[in-house]
């Protein structure tokens, strides 16, 4: 999980997206330092939006990278967003702290404060602050899943998790949490690791979920996805489980920055989900 957050991915260049995404120039509002949605130094994100000047009513995504809970930047998830933004959706790509400067929950405090800047802020970028989904890939997948079960970290920001339009989790550890790692057990120290699943939260009050992971996943068991959804079914919770053949812990957020005559199936299922809700 720490690999991906290391590895830059390549950007996709709007000129050259695939058929069916938006005849839209794409604003980058990442200027060096980026923005501010707390007082630490980690809290920062970054904004892609499509022109608002023909439209002003996009949905918005506000994304959280993988890297175990440790590491990783905003700036890695450039190609995630630029696509998202050329299919007409504002995304919020949000630095937080990591361990060893917080554990678990203190990581979830700002991915929940970064959804609030994003409903106080997002009009400002043609986004519409009442149709927001949270996204995430690995240990991101994990945080935005939280913030949709639990909610007591939207809460803390004067937010119901029941008003997110949606989550999409890419390759989350929803059921388990991953043992390979031996900062594992300082990350989620065992009185609490009761509280750390989102698989522990499901009420049948959630917001709708499309939960993305390849069947080649060897960093995070694919069977997490399999037993979240499973667990929003049955408690009557709209989820869609897409399993990607061949499709590795990297590969399935890396599609996104596909070449210029390849459409991403991930990408592609992501936009349907947004469309849909």
């Amino acid at each position: 999980m720490r690999a991906i957050a290391r590895r830059r991915f390549i950007s996709l260049s709007l000129a050259a997206c695939a058929a069916g995404m938006i005849a839209a120039r794409a604003r980058e509002h990442n200027a060096p330092g980026g923005i501010a949605y707390g007082k630490a130094p980690r809290q920062r994100l970054d904004v892609y939006a499509p022109d608002s000047r023909t439209r002003t009513n996009y949905p918005v995504v506000v994304y959280f990278y993988g890297g175990g809970w440790q590491s990783g930047y905003r700036s890695n998830s450039r190609g995630v967003a630029q696509a998202l933004a050329a299919r007409g959706i504002v995304t919020v790509v949000a630095d937080y702290r990591v361990y060893p400067e917080t554990v678990f929950p203190g990581f979830l405090d700002d991915p929940a404060a970064a959804v609030r800047w994003t409903r106080d802020h997002v009009r400002e970028f043609g986004g519409d602050s009442g149709r927001i989904f949270v996204m995430g890939h690995s240990s991101g997948a994990h945080m935005a899943a939280m913030l949709a079960t639990d909610p007591r970290y939207l809460a803390a920001q004067g937010i119901l998790n029941t008003s997110l339009a949606g989550m999409i989790g890419l390759a989350g550890p929803y059921a388990a949490i991953p043992t390979s790692d031996p900062h594992m057990d300082e990350i989620f120290p065992a009185a609490l690791r009761e509280r750390a699943l989102p698989i522990a939260f499901v009420t049948g009050n959630e917001p709708p979920m499309l939960l993305a992971a390849g069947t080649a996943d060897t960093d995070v068991d694919p069977r997490n996805s399999d037993r979240f959804a499973d667990a929003l079914r049955a408690h009557g919770d709209a989820v869609e489980l897409k399993k990607y053949p061949g499709y590795g812990h990297d590969t399935i957020v890396e599609s996104f920055s596909a070449a210029p005559n390849t459409v991403s199936p991930v990408l592609a299922d992501v936009t349907a989900f947004i469309d849909a809700h």
